[in-house]
């Protein structure tokens, strides 16, 4: 390719480019506006107008190409250039809408309409007759492919994954997580504006039980017996202030519930599978959710928001 043809293909590429940037977000919005206005069927209306429209603005677009696509050397060749290069340009356009609803970051708002017109000015690079144009062309779908597809959603996802922690962490003074007893496992942890439940259950699957922990905010009035005692029941505060309520049930069953504070927030355990001193040993494993804790139950998605 000569100096002279080299300007023109740059010069062909960024009014493909430059054109295609203000007609397709001028397009979309129209479409939006006749379609918040009229419904569906103006905004249908809208696009059978528009993309002809958008359509004759680009094949007028290529008439200084003509030297360059050969397809530009007529009226009916430069009108199927256009129809190519729109169609192409435009899947482009709607794969780079998919990863953005993604949540895939493209920029600002700015630098989304500049990236409008890319797709188009690489669909006319594969049109012109030059290998090494259209080895970049191909270089440039590629670097899109990858970052659209791989890149940028893992981006996305340790975006997310960060947000999630972060509001997790607005409620420090609740996330306090006690070892878990003796073939049991962590199942399920809720973070509440003012509690936060941690539920434990049987590793082996074939085997039922639950014991449960919930640490509630500094700002929740302390429990107390008159609270909690009906017929069946007994309860008793020991010296420490830690309350220890045992419900009998049929069958030989005791629901056990142990309460106490622990750096200003109530915690609670209760069990009708654990024993008092199993109970009791989880209270005194109580340490603040560590960040390690947190990334791994973030990942096994173990912890969920109750609000």
């Amino acid at each position: 390719m000569t100096s002279g043809r080299g300007t023109l293909t740059v010069l062909h590429l960024l009014l493909v480019w430059a054109t295609m940037a203000v007609a397709v977000p001028t397009l979309g919005v129209g479409l939006v506006m006749a379609g918040w206005g009229g419904g569906m069927e103006a905004a249908a209306t809208a696009l059978v107008f528009g993309v002809p429209l958008t359509v004759l603005l680009l094949a007028t677009a290529g008439l200084p190409a003509r030297t360059v696509v050969p397809m530009c050397d007529s009226a009916r060749g430069r009108l199927g250039w256009a129809v190519l290069v729109f169609v192409l340009g435009t899947l482009g356009v709607l794969a780079g809408v998919a990863a953005y609803g993604g949540e895939v970051d493209l920029g600002s708002a700015g630098t989304r309409i500049a990236l409008t017109g890319v797709p188009y000015a690489v669909a006319a690079a594969f049109l012109v007759p030059d290998r090494r144009l259209r080895l970049g062309a191909v270089a440039v779908l590629v670097l899109g492919v990858v970052y659209g597809g791989f890149v940028g959603p893992a981006q996305a996802e340790r975006r997310r994954h960060a947000a999630e922690v972060a509001a997790y962490r607005e409620h420090r003074e609740l996330l306090y997580l006690g070892d878990a007893p003796a073939g049991m496992r962590l199942s399920r942890a809720v973070v509440e504006p003012a509690a936060f439940g941690v539920e434990y259950r049987p590793a082996d699957p074939d085997v039922s039980g639950y014991v449960g922990l919930t640490v509630r905010s500094p700002l929740t009035p302390s429990a107390t017996c008159a609270q909690r005692l009906v017929d069946g029941m007994t309860c008793t505060v020991d010296a420490r202030g830690e309350m220890r309520v045992i419900r009998e049930l049929p069958g030989g069953v005791r629901d056990i519930s142990l309460v106490r504070r622990h750096h200003g927030a109530e915690v609670e355990v209760s069990s009708q599978f654990l024993d008092e001193p199993g109970l009791r040993r989880l209270l005194d494993t109580l340490h603040p959710l560590s960040d390690k804790e947190l990334e791994r139950m973030t990942r096994e998605k173990t912890i969920t928001q109750g609000y």
